[in-house]
């Protein structure tokens, strides 16, 4: 309880992501076009962009004071720690990133996009490919959507048979 307390909205996030965890049978597999849908997907799409190019002024622009994450680690960030993590000077080489198999679902100004992940990158002539579930709540707050929270997680590569 005490981690609700310390930032504000997470409890509402919190609350969202479990109402669109019990109407998501009922909601079509993706909003239909010409909706926020389409905008929600967009600042997705921009958002990983800016991650995978160390975009830091872009992540900043995309997402609200109060955004906070769940790392590919498992540590929970603040906006401040993952904005620190983007920094210029942190910058280095990072993989190409496709945002891939998202589902939407929006309800009224609150939304929630799961996706995959698709990173590939070359190294010493290697191509190497690796992905990861992700998810995604934004707020449309003053008719500009933004992102207010994301969770990350490894997919395991498939297993050799034998």
């Amino acid at each position: 309880m005490h981690a609700l307390k310390t930032l504000p909205g997470k409890a509402s996030f919190f609350a969202a992501c479990l109402a669109f965890s019990l109407i998501g049978a009922t909601q079509p597999a993706a909003a239909a076009p010409g909706d926020d849908g389409d905008a929600v997907l967009a600042l997705v799409r921009q958002h990983a962009q800016a991650q995978s190019g160390f975009d830091q002024a872009a992540l900043r622009a995309l997402t609200a004071d109060n955004y906070i994450e769940v790392s590919p680690a498992g540590e929970v960030d603040t906006r401040e720690k993952m904005l620190a993590f983007y920094a210029p000077e942190q910058k280095r080489p990072a993989p190409a990133v496709a945002v891939e198999e998202p589902l939407t679902r929006i309800s009224g100004d609150t939304a929630i996009v799961i996706a995959r992940l698709a990173y590939t990158m070359s190294a010493g002539g290697q191509t190497r490919s690796f992905a990861m579930r992700a998810s995604y709540v934004a707020q449309k707050s003053a008719g500009t959507w933004k992102l207010v929270g994301a969770q990350y997680t490894g997919i395991r590569p498939p297993q050799a048979a034998g």
